[in-house]
């Protein structure tokens, strides 16, 4: 018999202050007050809407993004939580994700969402360079940063994680590592780390930066692996570290490991598997924020994922983990048996891309993970 797997909510927050340039999210900046009394509403209308979709399941994490979440008072996010454990039942050791920018940091209120029961705060940094941060339009500043940071490390916050950027316009080796150094020196146990992209349907895309050449790139790659790595965090997905396997993103893990979530929100996206009809689902809601509230149910779509696309899904987020995963993870969370990608296997091993038991990519495989992808295209 087909069993489940486990089950995430994404709880999607789509206003912020400024639109980033390089941000291809459905962000949308504030224009007069937010409805945030309206949106908590439509946010539980929508998880009801989604309940059946949990066909028993409680729900193992819970990451609220953005947009930025902390433009939403602590009484709304309580609200929003205390609301969703009624529709859809929370497990006993839940995490709790929420995106703050330090641009929107108060104390008082960070207090406010560990006291809703937020167990896990991401601040969104990016950088502590006043240069970099204005190239990338954020709205604080350095020191800004430290003092939320601090601010949520004296508040007794069980996780903490940082987002930082590399790869910035005109940035140097020695500036990226510095902001590696500042922000290990906060002392969170987590850290994303991650190169600009220039994305489609950006300010970027439209007016391209010079962003540093392909060998510094590099450098600044191997520099801060290597930092990392001696303070103490361990790497466990292309752009994660953490210091101990409790302090990794359990609801990340989830995307990763091809598990289910409902995502409720202005465009949000969600996965939801139905075995026993052989059926797995995505799902979206409408993207507009004014749409979504005026709803009377938001779903903006739906979509099979189809057997023959099932290896390519589930193999472009299992071979994001350094680890990868155990073959049995394949039939348990596709309903398809190994031997349907046997052939794909062969390939990716005899070219020294996939480890010999195990779904995961060789070092040579995660330098040429396109390629490795590539082996478990359908047609």
């Amino acid at each position: 018999m087909s069993t489940l797997p486990p089950l995430s909510l994404y709880i999607h927050i789509p206003w912020c202050v400024r639109k980033c340039p390089y941000c291809d999210f459905n962000s949308h900046a504030v224009k007069g007050e937010i409805p945030e009394a309206a949106y908590v509403a439509a946010l539980l209308r929508d998880l009801q809407l989604e309940q059946p979709a949990a066909q028993g399941r409680e729900i193992d994490t819970i990451f609220i993004g953005g947009g930025t979440p902390s433009l939403f008072t602590a009484d709304a996010i309580a609200q929003i939580l205390d609301g969703a454990n009624q529709i859809i039942p929370f497990s006993r050791d839940i995490e709790i994700t929420m995106e703050a920018n330090p641009g929107t940091f108060e104390q008082e209120r960070f207090a406010g969402y560990l006291n809703a029961g937020v167990n896990r705060l991401s601040v969104g940094v990016q950088s502590f360079n006043p240069t970099h941060l204005k190239a990338l339009g954020r709205i604080h500043s350095g020191d800004e940063a430290k003092k939320a940071i601090m601010a949520a490390g004296e508040l007794g916050f069980p996780h903490l994680n940082i987002d930082l950027m590399h790869g910035l316009p005109d940035q140097t080796p020695e500036q990226a590592l510095h902001d590696l150094e500042t922000a290990i020196a906060l002392g969170p146990d987590h850290l994303s780390w991650y190169q600009l992209t220039i994305e489609p349907n950006t300010e970027f895309f439209n007016k391209p930066p010079i962003i540093p050449q392909d060998e510094t790139l590099w450098d600044i790659q191997q520099a801060g692996q290597s930092l990392i790595a001696t303070a103490g965090f361990q790497q466990y997905e292309v752009s994660a570290y953490a210091k101990g396997s409790q302090a990794r993103a359990r609801h990340n893990l989830n995307y990763w490991q091809f598990g289910d979530y409902i995502g409720i929100g202005a465009g949000a996206h969600g996965k939801v598997s139905f075995p026993e009809q052989d059926l797995i689902l995505r799902r979206w809601k409408q993207r507009s924020p004014k749409a979504y509230l005026q709803s009377i149910n938001p779903l903006g779509g739906e979509q099979e994922i189809a057997r023959e696309d099932r290896p390519f899904e589930f193999m472009m987020n299992a071979l994001r983990l350094i680890e990868g995963v155990d073959e049995s993870c394949f039939p348990q969370r596709t309903y398809m048996p190994l031997s349907d990608i046997a052939d794909s296997l062969s390939t990716a091993r005899t070219r020294n891309l996939l480890e010999a038991s195990r779904l995961q990519a060789t070092p040579q495989g995660q330098l040429f993970l396109n390629d490795l992808l590539e082996t478990f295209i359908s047609g």
